[in-house]
């Protein structure tokens, strides 16, 4: 990638505390809140079986619950089985849906170079069963971009009315 040319000289600007890896970063800051995102992805609903499964703390995962909560990534939704008091399940929002490529990223790149063999999963289109991933274009149907052919720019700041 290549600043354009305002941005060269990285000494006279800084993203900060704007920059949106960083603030994701903070919001998914502990394997154990990926791992609950990636979890709710496979179906994952009840904090005991968000335990079981990631051989997680019970209060490492309620830590996690509670700051993906707060960022908007899930939502509590209130079930109760027969005879049982009300207790909450979590599900994905919106915005933890669009976490989506983000974790068919990562999870490409593990299984390219850190796997030996075959991945122990694989994501396909339960419609046409053809292999899913992720992948940077300038058009879906088009040839990827490599990363020598990315300019970055500065957006300017939003002014409120």
């Amino acid at each position: 990638m290549e600043f354009e040319p305002r941005l060269r000289d990285r000494t006279q600007w800084s993203a900060g505390d704007a920059c949106s890896a960083a603030r994701l970063l903070d919001v998914l800051s502990t394997k154990t809140a990926f791992l609950v995102v990636r979890e709710c992805f496979y179906g994952t609903r009840r904090f005991e079986d968000f335990t079981a499964r990631l051989g997680a703390s019970a209060p490492a995962v309620s830590r996690a619950l509670k700051q993906l909560e707060s960022a908007g990534i899930i939502r509590r939704v209130p079930y109760q089985e027969s005879g049982q008091r009300v207790r909450d399940e979590y599900r994905l929002t919106p915005a933890g849906e669009d976490l989506l490529p983000v974790f068919l990223s990562l999870m490409q790149w593990g299984d390219k170079y850190l796997q030996d063999g075959a991945p122990p999963l694989s994501f396909v289109d339960a419609t046409t069963q053809r292999r899913v991933g992720v992948r940077v274009t300038d058009d879906l149907d088009g040839p990827m971009t490599d990363s020598d052919d990315i300019e970055i720019r500065w957006n300017a700041p939003r002014r409120s009315s």
